[in-house]
């Protein structure tokens, strides 16, 4: 079975999916066999590999809807898996058609491990699995928590940033005592860093307390070729591979798939690459 890590915030606009469709991209590059779930409604992390979701017969929704007792045959999961631009970069793509899994699933038994199975059916020829999730914690984000092994939480260094992380560790203790008793969380990452605040360094100190060991070194700066990427249909470590978000997450990528008790660093030894 792939490593299979779910890239969660509540809060929107925290740099989930750029960090989701960059670090796959940098798996994919490194000559891993990578799969990128969107399982966002919004459908970011789609268009952001350059899939035009208005075309797309089937998504996402189709193999978590699947009402065959042991769930989708490989044969249905290899049909809605898209190729991308990028060699070793799969996609289980999202479209409108998601925003109805909640209502879909809500009557469904084990509803919560529905997006479990759905890997289970074609997921184990992946080396890496990441998901991208929603800015919630419905029932699509309760089901990424359930197929992950490890959970990455993206936090922008900007006012309130901790505002809802109790929750969502809430969240991620439930899953691990009731269903999911594997789950750990990979770390945090600090995101959309403006050195020329002190704003940003004092949330930077104040996460990095609040997690202590458990906040990667590198910090994902504000940069504008991350933003115009997804404009573009492609990851920012392809648009422009060279630019300081590129840079930073390939050094991100590093520290997420190196290892864990050295990766994972104190204030002191930030990175900031920008």
């Amino acid at each position: 079975m792939a490593e299979t890590y779910a890239v969660i915030n509540q809060k929107g606009g925290v740099g989930k999916t750029t960090t989701a469709v960059n670090l796959t991209a940098c798996a994919a590059l490194s000559g891993r066999k990578v799969l990128l779930v969107d399982a966002d409604p919004q459908g970011n992390a789609t268009s952001g590999l350059g899939v035009d979701r208005s075309i797309l017969e089937q998504c996402l929704y189709d193999l978590l809807t699947d009402d065959s007792v042991l769930g989708p045959s490989a044969e249905a999961f290899n049909e809605v898996v898209v190729p991308t631009s990028i060699q070793n970069l799969s996609l289980l793509p999202a479209t409108i058609d998601l925003a109805g899994a909640d209502m879909a699933l809500a009557s469904v038994m084990s509803r919560e491990a529905k997006l479990r199975q759905v890997l289970r059916a074609g997921a184990e020829r992946y080396e890496v699995v990441l998901i991208d999730t929603a800015p919630s914690l419905g029932l699509l984000t309760i089901n990424s928590l359930v197929a992950a092994q490890k959970v990455l939480i993206p936090i922008q260094c900007e006012y309130y940033a901790l505002e809802g992380l109790s929750q969502l560790l809430e969240i991620i203790h439930l899953v691990q005592a009731q269903i999911n008793p594997g789950l750990r969380i990979a770390g945090v990452i600090l995101t959309m860093y403006d050195a020329r605040t002190n704003l940003a360094a004092e949330v930077e100190a104040e996460v990095r307390a609040n997690f202590p060991g458990r906040v990667f070194r590198t910090v994902i700066q504000r940069n504008v070729r991350l933003a115009e990427a997804p404009s573009y249909g492609m990851p920012a470590v392809v648009y422009d591979g060279n630019c300081p978000g590129s840079r930073a997450y390939w050094r991100l990528y590093q520290e997420v798939f190196g290892d864990a008790e050295t990766s994972l660093g104190t204030r002191s030894e930030s990175t900031h690459i920008g």
